[in-house]
C-alpha cells in the first residue's frame, strides 16, 4: 500500500502534463489539481500527520497544534532574513541568511519540540475537552503575540516574507551542491535529464524534494508508532488508567509523543515557508490551521497516520473542483466554457436562468460544500477513508493485501 501510494504520487507530475494535453484536456484541467497545489497537499499533509500522531494515537486532541506549524515557518523565514544571526567566538556568524535550509528545518523542528514540551508540561495535567481548550489557549496567545511583534517585520499583522535571500531554499545533503535542489515556484531549480530529453520545472522539483522529506518523516513516525513506545501511546488512548496501573508513567509518554508530534509539525511549517517564502499569523498560528488538520484527519481516518494525507488530498481536490477559479480549473469555469449559451440563458423558476442558478450554487461556495462533506463524513464515514478501507479489509491494507481487496470489490 505504501509503495503504491509513493509510486502514484511520484507519477503525478508527468501524468498531469500528459492528461491536460490530451484530447480531454478541458475535463482533466477541471478535475485535477495542479502540481503546485499538490505541493501544498504534501507539506500540509505532513502537518496533519503530526496532528494525528498525538491526537489519533493517544486520544488527546491538540487544538493548538498550529503553534508548531507557525513556529517552524516563522523561524525559517527569520533565519533567511538574518534576524537571528549571531556571532560566536569559535563558530563565527551562525544563523546567517545563507544558512542551509536543512539546518533551518531541523532547528524549526527542535524549536517546535521545545514548545511542545513547555505547553505539554502544563496541558497534560488535564484531559479531554480541557486539554483541547488549554492547547488552543496557548496557540491563541502566541498568535496574538506574533501578530503584534515588531521584531518579525515592519507590519507584523501582514506577516513576513523572505527579503534578504534571493536564492531558493535547498533540500539535500548540506555542503554537497550536487545533492541539493532549490524549491519554490520562482526561486526553485529546473532539472534536466537524458540530454535535456526530460525537464522538470521548479514546481516539479519542489514536489519531489518536499515529497522526499514528507516520506522520510512519515517513515520515522510509522516506525515509532509500531515500536514499544507507540504501543504505550495506543494503550493510553484505549485505557489510560490501566496503562498507569501496569506501571507506565503515562505523563512522560504523552509528553514525549507531544514533543515528537511538535517536531514534525515544525518541519512541516519549515517546508511551507521554503516553498511559499512568506508566512502570516493567519496561515501559521491561527487556530483554523489546526482545524484544517483535524478536518484532514477525520476525512482520511483518525489514528491511521497516513490517512490525513489522503484526507488533505481529498479536501484540496474537492475545493479546487468547486472553487470559482481553482488553480486546476474547477467545475464553474468548465460549465461556463462548455454549456451552450441557449442552455445558460434558459429560464428555470421565477425568471432565474441556468447561468444565474449555477453562479448562485457554485460561485464562491466551495467552503460551504467542504463543510457539508465534513458533516457527512462524521455521520456516515466516522473512521475516514483509510479507516473504512481497513475495516472492510479486516486489518491494515499492507497485510490484508490483494485478496481482501478482491473480497471487498465483490
Amino acid at each position: 500500500m505504501h509503495v503504491l501510494t509513493v509510486v502514484l504520487l511520484a507519477a503525478y507530475p508527468p501524468a498531469y502534463k500528459l492528461l491536460v494535453n490530451s484530447g480531454l484536456s478541458r475535463e482533466f484541467v477541471a478535475i485535477l489539481p495542479e502540481v503546485q497545489a499538490m505541493v501544498g497537499v504534501l507539506y500540509f499533509g505532513l502537518f496533519a500527520m503530526s496532528f494525528d500522531f498525538i491526537s489519533g494515537y493517544t486520544g488527546y486532541l491538540s487544538f493548538g497544534h498550529a503553534v508548531f506549524y507557525g513556529a517552524g515557518a516563522y523561524l525559517t523565514v527569520l533565519i533567511a532574513n538574518g534576524k537571528l544571526a549571531v556571532t560566536l567566538p569559535v563558530l563565527g556568524t551562525v544563523l546567517a541568511p545563507q544558512t542551509s535550509f536543512v539546518v533551518s528545518m531541523l532547528l524549526a523542528g527542535l524549536l517546535a519540540a521545545l514548545l511542545a514540551l513547555l505547553i505539554g508540561s502544563v496541558s497534560f495535567r488535564l484531559s479531554g475537552v480541557y486539554f483541547a481548550m488549554i492547547t488552543l489557549g496557548f496557540s491563541q496567545v502566541l498568535y496574538v503575540f506574533v501578530r503584534d511583534w515588531d521584531f518579525v517585520s515592519e507590519a507584523p499583522r501582514d506577516g513576513v516574507a523572505v527579503t534578504a535571500r534571493t536564492s531558493g531554499f535547498q533540500i539535500g545533503v548540506p555542503g554537497v551542491d550536487q545533492l541539493n535542489v532549490a524549491v519554490g515556484v520562482l526561486a526553485g531549480d529546473t532539472v534536466t535529464l537524458f540530454n535535456e530529453a526530460v525537464t522538470f520545472s521548479p514546481t516539479d522539483v519542489s514536489f519531489y524534494a518536499i515529497g522526499a522529506v514528507v516520506l522520510a518523516s512519515y517513515l520515522v513516525m510509522q516506525r515509532i508508532v509500531h515500536s514499544p513506545f507507540g504501543r504505550v501511546m495506543i494503550a493510553i488512548r484505549e485505557n489510560e488508567e490501566r496503562a498507569r496501573a501496569v506501571g507506565y508513567d503515562t505523563y512522560r509518554y504523552k509528553l514525549g509523543a507531544f514533543a515528537i508530534s511538535g517536531f514534525f509539525g515544525g518541519v512541516a511549517g519549515a517546508l511551507f515557508a521554503s516553498f511559499r517564502r512568506s508566512v502570516t499569523p493567519e496561515n501559521g498560528f491561527y487556530f483554523l490551521v489546526a482545524g484544517d488538520a483535524l478536518l484532514a484527519s477525520i476525512i482520511g481516518g483518525f489514528g491511521t497516520l497516513v490517512g490525513p494525507l489522503y484526507g488533505r488530498l481529498f479536501e484540496e481536490s474537492l475545493q479546487e473542483f468547486l472553487s470559482k477559479s481553482g488553480s486546476g480549473g474547477g467545475l464553474l469555469p468548465w460549465l461556463r466554457a462548455n454549456v451552450p449559451e441557449s442552455v445558460l440563458t434558459a429560464d428555470l423558476v421565477g425568471g432565474v436562468t441556468v447561468a444565474e442558478a449555477i453562479d448562485t450554487f457554485l460561485n464562491g461556495h466551495a467552503e460551504l460544500y467542504i463543510g457539508l462533506m465534513f458533516v457527512l463524513f462524521v455521520l456516515y464515514v466516522p473512521n475516514g477513508l483509510l479507516g473504512t478501507l481497513r475495516d472492510r479489509a479486516g486489518g491494515p491494507l499492507a497485510k490484508a493485501g490483494i485478496p481482501a481487496l478482491r473480497r471487498w470489490l465483490r
